[in-house]
């Protein structure tokens, strides 16, 4: 698998969560070298933020609304951000067989998690590979939490961090 060639298209749907004032999370997933679906951040411009359409949620979604008869093990998940603990835990049961992701999420981030921990529904065996294009992921999260305009996680820990590199 070419990461870099995958992230990238992530990337690009992270820049269209940005270009509509969203949190700028991007995600593609990817079956025998092509991205057969994906999704972005939505929900997080308004003044109440919804906090189900994550975009490994939504390219969930849009997965399952193809109905493809295929061995999700062999599925690779790319996301621009660390997934969180809901959309870790929606991979999980998706069956998905790797995920690829760009930036971690000090805030939320559950893919470093302890899976032995956890209930057993949840324990499977995933590869999680990190920090692939991250820098480029960083820059994305920078210019949304550096926007006054944007109010979504302004001030937090995640902000926070991010701003200081």
């Amino acid at each position: 698998m070419n990461h870099e060639y995958f992230m990238k298209k992530a990337l690009d749907q992270a820049q269209t969560a940005l270009n509509k004032k969203e949190f700028p999370v991007g995600c593609v997933i990817v079956h025998e070298n092509k991205v057969i679906a994906a999704g972005i951040r939505k929900g997080s411009a308004n003044s109440f933020a919804g906090e189900t359409d994550h975009a490994e949620m939504v390219a969930l979604r849009n997965l399952e609304a193809l109905n493809f008869d295929i061995n999700r093990n062999d599925v690779s998940l790319y996301c621009t951000m660390e997934p969180c603990l809901m959309c870790f835990g929606a991979i999980l049961l998706s069956n998905i067989g790797t995920i690829v992701y760009a930036y971690e999420d000090v805030m939320g981030g559950a893919a470093r998690c302890k899976r032995n921990l956890l209930a057993p529904l949840y324990r499977r065996e995933i590869a999680i590979i990190p920090n692939i294009m991250r820098i480029q992921s960083l820059n994305l999260f920078k210019s949304f939490f550096s926007d006054p305009e944007n109010k979504y996680w302004k001030g937090s820990l995640l902000a926070d961090y991010t701003l200081k590199q």
